[in-house]
């Protein structure tokens, strides 16, 4: 059975025009968006409160660097998942839906890499806290390589093998 199926999308695909890929491409961006913010949202609620416990006087110096650097990619990644909605409302009608397309997916792309690494910071604080030495470095690598393999290797691998 080489090569890929044709599904009822597919001729869906195939039967629309350009405005119509850019509006359905758009909607599916956005509606990707919906998935990502709620992680990032718990994951800032979580970090604003850290301060406010009672164990917060007494980390090191190195994990407060490390929470702060969790926080402000946290923030970063919040306003870039945001940043596509902002700037959908601000462009509406402006016929410009391919620059706010690929302004938006640039915006997901940089807001994941950002809450990735928010994540994997906040692993090593969680971690360094709970334990020390080496289950902390194995647990924040192999959270970091998941995250590399996963969210970042895969699909750039795929990519790459449907291009050739």
């Amino acid at each position: 059975m080489g090569g890929q199926a044709f599904g009822g999308n597919d001729f869906l695909q195939m039967a629309e025009g350009p405005k119509e890929r850019l509006d359905r491409e758009l909607i599916e961006l956005l509606n990707e968006l919906r998935v990502a913010l709620p992680g990032v949202q718990v994951l800032f609620a979580f970090l604003l409160i850290v301060p406010f416990s009672q164990r917060y006087a007494q980390i090191t110096n190195l994990q407060k660097d490390v929470y702060f650097v969790a926080v402000l990619c946290t923030a970063l990644a919040t306003i870039l998942f945001i940043a596509p909605t902002a700037l959908h409302r601000i462009e509406w009608r402006e016929q410009d839906k391919e620059w706010l397309l690929s302004a938006s997916n640039r915006f997901a792309i940089g807001g994941m890499i950002l809450l990735a690494l928010a994540m994997i910071a906040a692993i090593f604080l969680i971690t360094d806290v709970l334990f020390s030495g080496w289950v902390v470095a194995v647990t924040t690598a192999v959270i970091a390589g998941l995250f590399a393999v996963f969210w970042f290797a895969l699909p750039l691998y795929r990519r790459m093998s449907n291009s050739s």
